[in-house]
C-alpha cells in the first residue's frame, strides 16, 4: 500500500502562503466527515474562496471542473466524485448551492457569515453570478437537502419505520424549519429523531423565533418572496 504513496518532499524555505481555516472545521466538521471526496471539496473551496478577488466570493461548478489538479486528487471517477463531493457538503449544510433555472450550471458558497450574505443576495438578483466561462445566468434557484438526506447525514440508517413519520412531517413543516431543527439537534449532541421532532412541534405550537433565533441562524435560507425559487 504505502509503495503507492507520492513522496512530498516538504514545505521550501522562505515565506509561504497560509490559508486560514476556520476552528469549527476541526471540532465539528473534520470528524463527522467521513467521505474523503467531501473532506477534499470541503478543504479546497475554503482554499480556493480565500484567494478569489471578486466579491461576492463563490465557486461554479465549471471552476471546480476546470481544475485538474482536483479532479486528479478525486481519484478516477473524476467529475463523479467531485458531485458527490459537493451533494455531501450542501447536505451537511458546509456549502450553500444555487442553480442556474437551466440547471446548465450551479454555484457554491461557503455557510459563513459574509457567504450567507452573499447567498442571499444572489438570490434576490443584486448579483450576476458567472461561471468558468464568464457568462452570467440569468436566474437561479436554491438547492435544499430533503429531510431523508438530513436524517442519513445528522442521524444514521433509515428504518421504515421512520421513513413514514419523515415523509409526514416532511409534508407538515416548511423545508426551512426541518433543516434548523436538525442543525439544533446535532448542536445539542441530540442526535435522534425525535428529539428533532419535539422541536418541529414546539415552533408549531410557539411560532419559530422563540426558539431558532436565540441559537444564530446560521441556515439563514431565503424565504417568504423567493419560495417560488426554492428548489426541493
Amino acid at each position: 500500500m504505502t509503495d503507492t504513496i507520492r513522496p512530498f518532499p516538504g514545505f521550501p524555505d522562505g515565506q509561504l502562503r497560509f490559508a486560514a481555516v476556520p476552528d469549527l472545521f476541526f471540532s465539528e466538521l473534520l470528524p463527522a466527515i467521513d467521505d474523503l471526496a467531501e473532506l477534499k471539496v470541503t478543504l479546497y473551496t475554503i482554499w480556493r474562496l480565500q484567494r478569489l478577488r471578486r466579491e461576492p466570493k463563490y465557486l461554479a461548478l465549471s471552476e471546480y471542473r476546470a481544475d485538474p489538479a482536483l479532479l486528479a486528487g478525486l481519484g478516477g471517477e473524476g467529475e463523479a466524485a467531485l458531485d458527490e463531493g459537493l451533494a455531501r457538503a450542501v447536505t451537511r449544510g458546509t456549502l450553500l448551492r444555487l442553480d442556474d433555472a437551466s440547471g446548465g450550471e450551479a454555484w457554491f458558497f461557503l455557510n459563513s457569515q459574509q457567504g450567507r450574505a452573499a447567498f442571499e443576495r444572489a438570490v434576490r438578483g443584486e448579483v450576476r453570478l458567472a461561471g468558468a466561462s464568464g457568462e452570467p445566468a440569468p436566474q437561479v434557484t436554491v438547492a435544499r437537502p430533503n429531510i431523508y438526506q438530513l436524517y442519513e447525514q445528522n442521524i444514521g440508517l433509515l428504518q421504515p419505520l421512520i421513513a413514514d413519520e419523515l415523509r409526514d412531517a416532511e409534508a407538515t413543516y416548511p423545508p426551512e424549519w426541518v433543516e434548523e431543527a436538525f442543525r439544533i439537534a446535532v448542536e445539542r449532541n441530540a442526535r435522534n429523531w425525535h428529539y428533532v421532532r419535539s422541536i418541529l412541534e414546539r415552533w408549531a405550537r410557539e411560532g419559530r423565533d422563540g426558539g431558532a433565533r436565540a441559537q444564530g441562524d446560521r441556515w439563514s435560507y431565503v424565504r417568504g418572496k423567493y419560495g417560488d425559487r426554492v428548489a426541493h
